[in-house]
């Protein structure tokens, strides 16, 4: 049935790794002539993505990390024929368990979708539409449901392996891989999360963690050697310096960093964590704000609000949302998948290295905040900590259709949150990766009224 629905050349993966094959092969240092040219050759959605991350002021940056990620689609395009298997995982999940593996390639389920909703002619709809198609209910998170709707008609990219880390931290996306996996008849790993923060627990998720390795090492047919687990740790552990870093000039006034470079923190962290080219693209991101606070480059003359977001983005029109904001005055300080509560891994032997990892994937996005104890309280508490970091004067939640678990607790985490920081905070609603349920129109409405009426407004004139 749904061979005759979709053709062969229209999976969104095979779609996406056509586009970003050719990000590699650019220069280091492009004119504005060389991006008129290349934006005439590509897709009208990705020309337009193009065209807004690669402004003079960050486009050595945008460079460094869209070929790490052409790179990184181009390892997993081609993992087969190189003798390697092919690990389908979700966001909440760190890459680099996977790159200590020799015989693995890491491709995450929400990075392929925005990939896919950055680049393509309709974006991602037809394989969200695929997937309610086959009578999938609409509750699911488009992040997750794009990439898999693609996967589920046959013919696009099939992974060897799904790994899942979200059991408790993300229903929505932990049955819908569960799902995939039985109906395509893949092999699933799954580490579920405790329910409560305690010692007990971690240690407790530790020895599922530990199981994990074991099935993968048993489905892999490889033995973890320590001196490539340490090798892949030492990259990542140098890329977290970068980000603590960067994470110093995000609490700068006004903010030298791009608003984008949120996102790219964490697409990085999702993709090439661990490896050479998460370090170029951290280090690249350093570079831009360094160069902003020394020449004072900014796209607003004056600094107007400083906006954390309590969850995530809308990724459907990075111009009209990242560059949009930047234009504006309106800095983006922070969200919740670029704050982070992990640590940097202790190499010194294999149980250690172990251990720190798992650590870090009991603290993970969401992971931590919606699998933990209280939704409220460790939502709240996470944010209300960031908020006070980075001098945040305003907090916005984009509420996504799907996940039940934030919406369950908003207003309470909203009121609790007020009550301690006095900050005032906006709700929005739509689809971070799908356009036609809200206008970035009606976005822009929202937020110039909440920041001018509100954030922006003189304490002594309100009422």
């Amino acid at each position: 049935m749904s061979m005759q629905l979709v053709h062969p050349y229209e999976g969104l993966f095979n779609r996406v790794s056509g586009i970003f094959a050719i990000i590699p092969t650019l220069p280091d240092r492009l004119s504005d002539e060389d991006i008129e040219g290349l934006a005439r050759l590509l897709p009208a959605e990705m020309s337009k993505s193009l065209r807004a991350v690669l402004e003079p002021g960050m486009r050595e940056a945008s460079l460094a990390f869209f070929k790490a990620l052409g790179t990184w689609v181009e390892e997993a395009a081609y993992a087969k024929e190189n003798g390697k298997k092919v690990v389908l995982m979700p966001f909440n999940f760190a890459p680099e368990i996977i790159y200590m593996f020799e015989k693995a390639v890491p491709v995450t389920t929400e990075i392929i979708t925005t990939l896919g909703t950055i680049a393509l002619d309709k974006q991602g709809d037809k394989y969200w539409d695929f997937a309610l198609s086959m009578g999938l209910p609409d509750t699911l998170c488009s992040a997750s449901a794009i990439e898999i709707g693609s996967l589920l008609t046959g013919i696009d990219f099939q992974p060897d392996l799904i790994l899942s880390a979200a059991p408790g931290s993300c229903d929505a996306n932990s049955k819908i891989h569960e799902f995939t996996a039985n109906y395509l008849g893949l092999p699933q790993i799954m580490i579920e999360k405790p329910a409560d923060t305690s010692r007990r627990a971690r240690e407790l998720y530790l020895t599922y963690f530990k199981a994990m390795l074991r099935e993968m090492e048993e489905f892999l047919g490889e033995e973890l050697d320590e001196d490539r687990m340490r090798e892949v740790m030492e990259k990542a552990n140098r890329a977290h310096e970068l980000y603590d870093e960067i994470w110093e000039y995000r609490k700068m006034v006004p903010s030298p960093v791009p608003n984008i470079f949120n996102a790219f923190i964490y697409g990085t962290k999702y993709t090439v964590w661990g490896q050479d080219e998460g370090i170029t693209v951290m280090q690249k991101l350093i570079d831009t704000c360094k160069r902003r606070v020394e020449t004072g480059d900014y796209p607003a003359p004056k600094e107007i609000a400083r906006t954390y977001w309590a969850y995530l983005f809308y990724y459907y029109d990075f111009m009209e949302f990242f560059n949009w904001l930047e234009q504006r005055g309106i800095a983006i300080v922070g969200d919740m998948p670029s704050t982070w509560f992990t640590k940097r891994i202790d190499t010194s032997s294999k149980e250690s290295m172990i251990r720190d990892l798992a650590s870090n994937s009991f603290d993970y996005f969401m992971t931590r905040q919606i699998g933990g104890k209280s939704i409220l309280l460790d939502w709240c508490d996470d944010i209300t900590w960031a908020c006070r970091e980075l001098s945040a004067n305003a907090l916005i939640y984009c509420g996504h259709h799907s996940c039940k678990q934030t919406w369950s607790v908003y207003a309470q985490m909203r009121n609790e949150f007020m009550k301690r920081t006095k900050i005032p905070t906006l709700l929005l609603q739509g689809d971070m990766w799908i356009k036609r349920m809200t206008p970035m129109s009606s976005l822009h409405q929202q937020i110039d009224e909440f920041i001018n009426n509100v954030v922006a407004r003189p304490r002594s004139s309100r009422k």
